[in-house]
């Protein structure tokens, strides 16, 4: 089972394979994670030499603490395999990739597909289809699988849905997703907001996000990094709160209670488990900063 606060993926940017100079930017970049696309950010023209530059950046540059996630073309398409073929011999000439990302997973055969081409690199499901949202359970629950995107504008083109700021159409899966990755201890991380320019409405969605219980939010440009790293990391009240509720708690205890009372409110043993998540998301962050 993951546990998905031990590293953060509050920001998890997405760069086109293809494009050498995006690649080396990207190294510079506060994101906590990359997902590098073979996929929808690749011309059908440039699949076979992206793939070629991609490996190229993965072995060479330096990524620092960023998580580096690959996302293939499926493997129903003349790319998919060679992709993850391609990956897995890079990964033992030495490239440095934590994990394969495969679009469309509707169900477990999905990542058995995927996982019997190659050994010791985690997988992720990008979960972006209706019948995706009906197996979630199922997918969360594969041994192989490390971390769930959801692809919210694929998902709303499936249902036909309208756009509404308050993402409703959207919450159905959103949800199913996420208890299924919750149950299995997994990452998930929100969709993309589209308007890369909007800082306020990205703000609104992070924060809706977040409130739900996301990791993180999957971004389509550096210019959205700052509002995605604000709200997906405990605020100084929030650090300051569960410092106070362990202290409070750990004296209760000394004293043979069990319960503390911090700010006129309860404190059980359900609430200490979630301050020291909270810590350890902190401590964290600052250790991607050093």
């Amino acid at each position: 089972m993951t546990d998905a606060t031990a590293r953060p993926y509050r920001s998890v940017l997405y760069i086109p394979g293809s494009k050498e100079r995006a690649l080396e930017k990207a190294t510079t970049l506060a994101c906590d994670a990359i997902i590098f696309d073979l996929e929808d950010a690749v011309a059908v023209d440039e699949k076979i030499k992206a793939r070629a530059t991609l490996i190229k950046a993965l072995t060479e540059a330096d990524y620092g603490a960023r998580a580096r996630i690959v996302r293939i073309n499926g493997l129903d398409t003349d790319w998919g395999r060679d992709d993850v073929l391609a990956m897995a011999e890079a990964v033992h000439n030495g490239a440095k990739i934590d994990a394969i990302l495969i679009p469309k997973v509707s169900m477990k055969g999905d990542l058995d597909a995927v996982a019997n081409l190659i050994n010791g690199v985690p997988l992720w499901a990008m979960m972006e289809t209706a019948m995706g949202m009906m197996n979630a359970a199922e997918i969360a629950a594969h041994p192989r699988l490390e971390g769930m995107v959801m692809g919210t504008n694929d998902l709303a083109k499936e249902l036909q849905s309208r756009f509404r700021a308050d993402r409703l159409p959207l919450m159905t899966g959103l949800g199913l997703c996420l208890l299924a990755a919750k149950t299995y201890g997994r990452i998930i991380v929100d969709g993309v907001y589209n308007a890369f320019k909007d800082d306020e409405g990205l703000k609104v969605e992070c924060d809706q996000g977040r409130d739900m219980g996301f990791d993180g939010k999957t971004l389509i440009h550096p210019a959205q990094l700052d509002v995605a790293n604000a709200a997906f990391a405990p605020s100084e009240a929030e650090v300051d709160l569960a410092r106070r509720q362990i202290e409070a708690f750990d004296a209760a205890q000394a004293e043979g209670l069990g319960v503390a009372v911090v700010d006129g409110k309860i404190v059980e043993n359900l609430h200490i488990v979630t301050a020291r998540q909270v810590l350890a998301k902190a401590e964290a962050i600052a250790a991607l900063a050093n």
